[in-house]
């Protein structure tokens, strides 16, 4: 008989297929073949053979039955493989489970059951339970001989137990697989160190990569998001007999999970039935003060400060070990104390040091019969103690927990934390007294409150406020009504989401405000023009300080401004990070409206990647040298991109994903930008990177995941598909823009370039079709030199790739490309990306506002857009 050649191929592939059936029990006389599964009674698990990603190999695993995208939580024979589909999951005749090929009768695992059956009568049955626990049950007695859950693999599953079994020795710990495509034991591991105090920790290898610290009755010292009470329900135990921590899920339908993946980073994911797909609300490390003992001994790292600052600071009472390395912004010798012999005299104390993750408790002793008072006279009678804190948290503190050794891995959060009482010299005690917040001495300090004095102060405080109001009413009574209107809302602004259960639009703005006439004096009336953007012209100036500045006054025409400025407000006042620029006031006066930003002595980015205007005046600077120069029109793009050498791209690359990780994940607010582009990042004097323009971000709720609007703004060239089409946006919108940056920062192109004299073509579409076909490293800007590393430059380009991928599921976060780029793991890799949205009679480089239109190449496929959909 003949067939037609598209009938026999499927054919033949069903035919080598092994039939797939389900069983609910595995005994001695119904094994699991390969092509058969064992299914949970409520069928959200199944467990069977399979394939992970691009690999051939056979492994036994469960996985999600409920979910459509296969996700795989525990793996049997990770080590030891099946190369083809011959394999069967049966119980041997000593009641063990055990994986076998028809190629081998020695099984390549098994559960290794130390207690065997005693007689023929007697048996066991293997059942997948609905919480994904692979069970083994003696019937005899109803007794689990062995189960799944105490062997993890990279997934914490409810009600999975994570810790250390006294009596057994059992120890309980996620490790991270290989890669995507081998479930092996990876390098990285998460589990609780009983050392001193217990406390759970990320290992990469042997080093200690990220630590959560001690539980303090309520959470992980380290991890001040570990509070929703609404979805999870948190077990610690710590006894004679075991250690570990548990959570259940208090809503069955809800799945959620946590996994260690191969780079080293814990992710929680919940699966969204709308989407379908996993949705990840938690993550770590975070940031550079999540890295185990950044900042050396007796120090504290602190990521919310000033982005000029150095993280790293001092303990009270304790000064930079090494000056030198402390200004190069290497803390990683740590501090010490200032005056070495003077903490265990006469008048010591201690300062009470607030909203920290507690240091690392391997060197700590805990005794929970101890009040607070008892705790710090037992810690000042010991010279041998350093610090004390509660050792549970609940009820006002209660048991103490105390530091007998050099105080490692502490971090400063902005809102969340404990507290941390510091032992310090009767000098230090003395300095601190006059703040009485933060300070416990040796002796208490007796207040007598005058009660005339204090009425005096409130009278003075009143009639400060009453003046104050005044001014106010007096100034605002000149200005038109739409500026009135525009600062309520920039104060009072109630349209953002809740966070954290706060109305975010209740809290009053905390930014100065200048007056007209102090910034025409520090502008000289405006006539140092530094550039101008789409609402408005930016303008350098010097506060009566010295302090240099740039001001961004809002075009008076411009209708659409105003609320881009409110926006702006309502926002960058709020966020502090090294990567974003910082903004120092505003001005609103009459018709005029303006911003104040630190100045930026670098301009942006665009002007060294794609090359400078004539008449530039910059100044670079690094560690070894102080250059300037002008740039006069005889300079070429060429000469002014050789600025720029490798090493400096790539530390531009890191901070602007830092800065958009912060935006995204760190900050108190879920950030999106809209608008990351070449011209939107500002270079300071040491050519560090700053987002900056925030006049197109939105905030999105904790849980949100993307939003719909029918004003579609960004620019040309940066938007991904989904916006710019169907005007959907949420962070995988913020990644696709950072992916078309970091393939411009390496090639010195602008993305809407083309190529080979195809109109259609562009830098994402041309970088594609190189990395196709391994050519990937001709797009390198020329002007770079010899100074770029090859598999650097090329990890560069693959993470590029993935963040401009088709589909948003696809395209990485940025903790997890922060990760990628910052270490050596393997990356998955790149489908074909979405290659442009390109502006027809248009300037490429100008901003898309409203009903524009336009033509989107996606994957070589022409929609010519009116308006978004």
């Amino acid at each position: 008989m003949n067939f037609p050649n598209g009938f026999l191929y499927p054919l033949l592939l069903f035919i080598q297929l092994p039939f797939c059936s389900s069983i609910s029990a595995i005994t001695s006389a119904h094994p699991v073949a390969d092509g058969g599964v064992l299914v949970s009674q409520g069928e959200t698990f199944a467990l069977g053979f399979f394939s992970p990603r691009n690999s051939r190999r056979r492994y036994v695993g469960v996985w999600y039955n409920k979910v459509s995208e296969q996700t795989v939580v525990w793996v049997a024979n990770r080590d030891d493989p099946l190369n083809d589909t011959s394999g069967v999951l049966s119980i041997n005749g000593a009641g063990n489970l055990i994986i076998q090929g028809n190629a081998s009768s020695t099984p390549v695992w098994s559960t290794n059951i130390s207690a065997p059956l005693t007689n023929n009568s007697d048996s066991v049955v293997a059942h997948l339970l609905d919480t994904g626990n692979l069970v083994l049950i003696r019937q005899s007695t109803q007794e689990i001989v062995w189960q799944g859950f105490d062997y993890p693999t990279q997934t914490m599953m409810p009600f999975m137990k994570l810790g250390l079994d006294r009596k057994t020795g059992l120890n309980r710990f996620l490790t991270s697989w290989r890669s995507p495509d081998d479930p092996g034991f990876g390098s990285c591991t998460y589990r609780i160190d009983p050392t001193g105090t217990p406390q759970l920790f990320l290992y990469k290898g042997s080093a200690r990569g990220w630590r959560a610290g001690p539980w303090n009755g309520v959470r992980w010292s380290g991890v001040p998001e570990m509070t929703n009470k609404y979805i999870f329900n948190l077990t610690y135990v710590e006894d004679r007999d075991e250690i570990y921590v548990m959570y259940g899920i208090l809503n069955a339908s809800i799945f959620s999970r946590m996994v260690l993946d191969e780079s080293g980073s814990v992710q929680r994911f919940t699966w969204h039935e709308t989407d379908r797909r996993w949705v990840e609300f938690w993550s770590a490390p975070k940031d550079r003060c999540d890295d185990y003992g950044r900042c050396g001994a007796y120090s504290y790292c602190d990521p919310n400060g000033n982005s000029d600052e150095f993280e790293c600071k001092c303990l009270p009472g304790f000064e930079p070990k090494s000056p030198q390395d402390w200004y190069l912004r290497d803390g990683s010798k740590g501090c010490t104390r200032k005056r070495a012999d003077s903490v265990c005299g006469s008048g010591e104390g201690f300062v009470k040091f607030e909203r920290v993750k507690v240091p690392d408790t391997s060197v700590a002793r805990v005794n929970m019969s101890m009040s607070g008072e008892a705790c710090e006279e037992e810690c000042l009678r010991n010279c041998t103690c350093m610090a004390y804190t509660s050792a549970d948290v609940r009820r006002g503190g209660r048991g103490c927990l105390t530091w007998h050794g050099d105080l490692v891995d502490t971090k400063l959060y902005a809102s969340e934390g404990q507290d941390l009482y510091i032992r310090v010299d009767s000098i230090e005690l003395a300095k601190t007294r006059k703040s009485s917040n933060g300070i416990k001495g040796t002796k208490r300090t007796i207040v007598i409150v005058a009660g005339p004095i204090v009425l005096v102060g409130l009278l003075l405080v009143i009639f400060y406020l009453c003046k104050r109001h005044s001014k106010i009413r007096g100034h605002w009574g000149k200005q038109s009504r739409s500026k009135m209107l525009l600062f309520n809302l920039a104060t009072t602004h109630k349209d953002y989401p809740e966070e954290d259960g706060h109305d975010v639009g209740e809290r009053n703005v905390d930014l100065p405000f200048f007056n007209l006439r102090d910034i025409k004096c520090a502008t000289n009336n405006f006539s140092d023009k530094l550039g101008e953007g789409g609402f408005g012209e930016v303008y350098k100036g010097h506060l009566s300080n010295g302090q240099e500045i740039a001001v961004k006054r809002l075009l008076k025409c411009s209708s659409q401004g105003v609320e881009e400025f409110k926006n702006e407000v309502l926002l960058i006042a709020r966020l502090q990070h090294r990567n974003l620029v910082k903004v120092l006031g505003c001005c609103i006066d009459g018709d005029e409206t303006m911003l104040i930003y630190e100045y930026m002595p670098n301009k942006s980015l665009n002007s060294f990647i794609f090359g400078m205007t004539p008449f530039t005046f910059v100044v670079l600077s690094f560690k070894e040298t102080l250059i300037d120069m002008q740039l006069f029109n005889f300079m070429t793009d060429d000469i002014r991109k050789a600025l720029l050498d490798w090493k400096k791209r790539y530390e531009i690359i890191i901070g602007i994903a830092r800065g958009i990780l912060y935006l995204h994940q760190d900050s108190r607010l879920k950030i999106i930008h809209r608008d990351l582009k070449a011209s939107n990042i500002l270079l300071d004097g040491d050519m560090n990177p700053k987002i900056s323009d925030f006049g197109l971000a939105r905030i999105f709720g904790r849980n949100q995941t993307q939003a719909n609007t029918n004003r579609v703004v960004g620019t040309f060239g940066y938007m991904s598909p989904e916006y710019a089409l169907d005007g959907l946006f949420s962070m995988k919108s913020d990644v696709f823009s950072f992916g078309v940056l970091l393939l411009e920062i390496i090639s010195g192109k602008k993305n809407l370039t083309s190529y080979n004299d195809d109109p259609l073509s562009n830098l994402i579409k041309h970088t594609w079709d190189l990395w196709s076909e391994d050519r990937a490293l001709e797009i390198v800007d020329f002007s770079i030199g010899n100074s770029w590393q090859e598999l650097e430059v090329l990890r560069c380009v693959q993470v590029g790739l993935l963040c401009v991928q088709g589909d948003p599921v696809d395209r990485p976060t940025m903790s997890t490309i922060v990760v990628m780029l910052s270490n050596e793991v393997t990356l998955p890799s790149p489908k074909q990306p979405a290659f442009v949205v390109k502006q027809t009679n248009k300037d490429p480089n100008s901003n898309l506002m409203g009903s524009t239109s336009s033509t989107c190449f996606k994957n070589e496929m022409t929609i010519t857009m009116i308006a978004p959909r």
